[in-house]
């Protein structure tokens, strides 16, 4: 699985933003993003798995992921973004039966390149 991360840009803060992952080949089984600012570590944002989702704390229903059948993507709908949004957004996935440690980034085998968010006050 090849997983190609999109959508990235300057935004101004209480804007939205899209993030798109798509996906060469067949689509496993659970796509996540993951988000990294300077000098931090990941960051856990958002799981699809099955039609389940799963968020970070700090998306407070600011942030919604789907699957686009059509576009073979999985994205990332950012609303209202805040300063503290950017970063670098990754998308990683996986086909493994069970991702319990699901805000972990070694439970995920494929990974994207980073999107760049940067977010303006």
């Amino acid at each position: 699985v090849q997983l190609q991360a999109s959508g990235g840009g300057l935004v101004q803060a209480g804007a939205s933003r899209i993030l798109s992952c798509t996906a060469s080949g067949r689509t496993a089984y659970t796509t996540a993003w993951f988000r990294r600012a300077p000098g931090k570590d990941f960051e856990f944002v958002a799981r699809l798995r099955r039609g389940s989702t799963l968020y970070g704390p700090f998306v407070k229903d600011r942030f919604t992921i789907s699957r686009d059948n059509a576009k073979k993507s999985v994205d990332l709908q950012m609303n209202n973004v805040k300063p503290e949004d950017s970063a670098f957004y990754y998308c990683a996935a996986t086909d493994r039966a069970s991702t319990g440690d699901y805000w972990d980034t070694r439970a995920y085998d494929y990974w994207g390149q980073g999107t760049q968010v940067t977010v303006s006050s």
